[in-house]
């Protein structure tokens, strides 16, 4: 099992590769594995550097609306308390 990528294994794995994608697709293939491989990269090393810490939240301040003033043609409630 130590021995996985021997160079038959290889050769079988590059002839099995020309077979299923013909030889017009492989080069294609390559590149954007290349390409995914980079961008793979390119992530983990963005990942490992510090981040800034977040800007704290904004606090919303509770505003009660005001009811409007009372006109002259309202009645006025008066209480006797």
């Amino acid at each position: 099992m130590g021995d996985l990528l021997q160079p038959t294994h290889l050769l079988v794995i590059a002839i099995v590769l020309l077979v299923l994608f013909g030889g017009k697709r492989l080069p294609e293939l390559g590149k954007g594995l290349g390409e995914g491989l980079k961008g793979f990269r390119e992530g983990l090393k963005g990942a490992s550097e510090p981040t800034p810490p977040p800007a704290p939240p904004v606090q919303q301040q509770n505003v009660v609306p005001v009811p409007p003033p009372a006109t002259p043609n309202e009645p006025q409630i008066v209480r006797k308390g």
